[in-house]
């Protein structure tokens, strides 16, 4: 074990994927496919003059001409064309790339200024938003762990974060749609609450913020650390504590593979203090360790659990929720092929908790791995057959399904970087009406730093046959 920093899950010790044993390495045809550098792919896509400028794009559609040159993807065609719309907006929540972060809203947050006569026109007739909270469809979309987290500095010039809060709405026509959206964790009089029937471009750019609030809860938290870094605790407990005869090994090191070089490479080349989310992103640098260790901090066990998690989110009546319905799928799926390779093994609790080999990769897996995980709630034992199969079904999800709702949409949703930019050069607006189209354009990424972002989600987003 070693800690690559405090404050997160510890990983494998090695400096880099060069200290890895030669077993769990990328193979030959794994290694030349991810070799391919950054550079390479700025090449591929045809980017590599614009990557060299760092001035805001002339307008929107300046942006196409990179875009038509990307691989095609449909999901990205469509939101090209509907980026902008409140539907749209509302859809990425449930099924974008990171569908984690809404939950049903029963009680407005004290800290969230909004009131019923404010949103009363984007509301089914005849109702109140009083009602609708009551009913059960109104949800919340919360960024408060962004706030404080210090922005970036890239080429010397300062990167902005918000922690906003947006509030959604079921609406029985139009379906999951924005109904108000606030910038600050800590209003003020004078703080701005956006709504859709303000100017439309204040409200784009309040939307843009939220967007950008995604990017860096999905990169950072929902990918890195929520299946990356805790799949690393996983495997390395696995190749410590568990022979390679023993059942709990061969069950799991084939969702286990290739997760220590891959990781060691995000550590060396991506996250690392001159890596490219240092070049481009505005959580690059200190920030992302903080974002990190915050999240770390409030992680839990059960979280991680499919049906927990919806559960404690309240979300089991939201339409359309096909993350929901898919993930529920794949875990009833995963937790019934774990539960008939256990029974072979085990037949009694008794036999589980007198495994010495599987209670010392658990003990490992809790004090060395999560160590410093206050709120995690895995126990350092394992006392029956279910708490193993429910750790088992964990880990595999964790590894695979998770893993790719997460990972596999990310060139879909971020190419067109106006979507889901990846910082913002200018602070949170707190006048709506000085939102200009100029404002915008000097808000959102550059020239250069849209391509870092097209050309690095497509290489991590990628699927390619040796995934």
């Amino acid at each position: 074990w070693k800690a690559w920093a405090t404050g997160i899950p510890k990983c494998i010790d090695a400096e880099s994927e060069d200290d890895l044993t030669p077993d769990v390495r990328f193979d030959c045809e794994k290694k030349w496919d991810f070799n391919q550098s950054l550079l390479y792919v700025i090449k591929k896509l045809s980017l590599e003059k614009l990557v060299r400028i760092a001035r805001s794009w002339d307008d929107l559609e300046a942006f196409e001409h990179i875009f038509c040159a990307l691989p095609k993807s449909p999901i990205a065609e469509y939101i090209k064309e509907h980026w902008t719309e409140d539907v749209f907006f509302g859809h990425q929540f449930m099924n974008g790339a990171n569908p984690r972060m809404i939950e049903r809203c029963r009680d407005l947050p004290s800290n969230f200024a909004v009131h019923g006569n404010m949103v009363q026109a984007f509301l089914h007739s005849k109702t109140t938003l009083d009602k609708e909270l009551e009913a059960g469809n109104i949800y919340l979309v919360d960024y408060a762990i962004l706030d404080g987290i210090p922005g970036n500095v890239i080429n010397g010039k300062q990167q902005y974060i918000a922690a906003p809060l947006c509030l959604l709405y079921e609406h029985p026509d139009k379906g999951l749609i924005p109904i108000a959206i606030q910038l600050e964790q800590n209003p003020t009089k004078d703080t701005p609450i956006f709504l859709p029937n303000d100017r439309p471009l204040a409200w784009l750019l309040a939307k843009m913020w939220v967007r950008h609030a995604e990017f860096q809860i999905f990169e950072v938290l929902s990918h890195l650390l929520r299946t990356h870094l805790i799949a690393e605790v996983f495997c390395v407990a696995t190749l410590r504590q568990l022979p390679a005869v023993h059942p709990i090994y061969k069950l799991l090191i084939p969702h286990l593979k290739y997760t220590l070089e891959i990781n060691c490479r995000a550590r060396t080349g991506l996250i690392s203090s001159n890596g490219i989310f240092k070049q481009a992103v505005s959580t690059g640098g200190d920030g992302l360790l903080r974002l990190a260790q915050k999240e770390y901090n409030l992680l839990t066990y059960r979280s991680l659990q499919p049906y927990c998690d919806l559960r404690d989110r309240d979300v089991s009546k939201l339409n359309k929720y096909f993350y929901r319905d898919h993930s529920l799928l794949l875990w009833d799926s995963i937790e019934k092929f774990v539960s008939s390779i256990v029974s072979l093994y085990y037949k009694s609790d008794h036999e589980v908790l007198q495994d010495a080999e599987l209670q010392a990769w658990i003990k490992d897996m809790v004090e060395e791995g999560f160590a410093n995980a206050s709120n995690f709630g895995l126990p350092n034992e394992l006392h029956n057959e279910q708490e193993l199969i429910t750790l088992l079904s964990v880990i595999i999800f964790t590894s695979s399904a998770q893993h790719a709702a997460i990972n596999n949409g990310q060139f879909d949703f971020c190419s067109w970087v106006f979507n889901t930019p990846c910082t913002m050069r200018q602070p949170p607006p707190t006048d709506k009406d000085s939102v200009t189209m100029d404002l915008i354009l000097s808000t959102l990424p550059d020239i250069n730093q849209s391509c870092i972002e097209v050309a690095i989600t497509y290489l991590l987003g990628r699927f390619t046959k040796y995934s």
